[in-house]
């Protein structure tokens, strides 16, 4: 039994299709289908119900699968157990925030791949919220406040935000003070999420609301030197900004809770060791900064 069907299987199990799960391996569809046939005349039984919405397990097809995730698993592990020392192979496939990432964590992951010539690293980048699971990758970096999830999260250094606009809307709009006064202001948001700020030792949320919107953090950059309201955004997005004086800090008083960077996998009891490798590089180029914002460029 072929390792590569097995691996392909689990794939398409995972992901539903043939489609996505040959995307995720980086071969065509017809490579999947061959593989498929191949392991079910082996094995003399169909494992995925096809249709043109996708591929189903059916009753066999489930039970085999989590054999053969197994299988697959161990195999990488055994030929991780027999390289070199320190060396990683196969493929990596990381879901990294395009806001800031391809500044400060494509470098890291750059010098993944210049010390481990034979891994395969797959990069997306973008801010849009990866479904790690339904998606195929192998792990994340998120950076701000995690949502409750079953994920497993390593924190790989801390991070911090403020609020912050042009001195062309603090003079027409004038600066809010608290953080009931945003209520009167126009705030630059992602969608409809919560601010958070700082009372003392008390946490103080707050919905405010805005006519401009945009999923990513530059463009509220954009939105917010341009005057049109107040954003709640990372230092290491803003920094060189309110250092040229195109933006001004706004409610100091009432600073955001401090965040953090984090690596994301999906649960398991032990992480992959490149996984594992990872985490380590990231934590030794940000673990001892005060903030992704006061890094040198990597």
């Amino acid at each position: 039994m072929d390792i590569e069907e097995l691996q392909t299987f689990v794939e398409v199990a995972d992901a539903g299709g043939i489609s996505p799960a040959a995307l995720r391996l980086g071969v065509s569809k017809s490579i999947v289908s061959r593989r498929l046939v191949r392991l079910e005349t082996e094995l003399g039984v169909q494992l995925l119900a096809r249709s043109t919405r996708g591929a189903a397990l059916t009753e066999a097809g489930a039970t085999f699968r989590d054999y053969a995730a197994r299988v697959c698993a161990e195999i990488d592990i055994a030929k991780e157990t027999i390289l070199p020392a320190g060396a990683l192979r196969g493929r990596l496939r990381v879901a990294v925030p395009l806001s800031f990432g391809p500044t400060h964590f494509a470098p890291v992951l750059a010098e993944m791949a210049r010390r481990h010539p034979q891994l395969h690293i797959q990069t997306c980048y973008s801010d849009r919220f990866v479904d790690l699971i339904t998606e195929g990758y192998d792990c994340a970096i998120r950076v701000g406040y995690l949502q409750d999830s079953n994920l497993i999260a390593r924190r790989i250094g801390p991070t911090y935000t403020q609020l912050v606009a042009s001195p062309d809307y603090v003079k027409a709009h004038g600066s809010p003070e608290s953080p009931e006064e945003l209520a009167a202001h126009e705030a630059l948001m992602q969608g409809t999420e919560a601010w958070q700020f700082m009372d003392g030792d008390k946490i103080i949320t707050v919905r405010p609301r805005g006519r401009f919107k945009a999923d990513n953090g530059i463009a509220l950059v954009a939105a917010a030197t341009a005057g049109l309201g107040i954003a709640y955004l990372p230092d290491c997005l803003t920094h060189e900004h309110i250092i040229s004086g195109a933006l001004v800090p706004i409610m100091p008083r009432h600073p955001p809770p401090p965040a953090g960077a984090y690596i994301i996998r999906p649960p398991g009891q032990h992480p992959a060791r490149k996984i594992r490798v990872l985490t380590e590089l990231l934590i030794e180029y940000f673990g001892d900064s005060p903030h992704l914002a006061a890094l040198p460029p990597v």
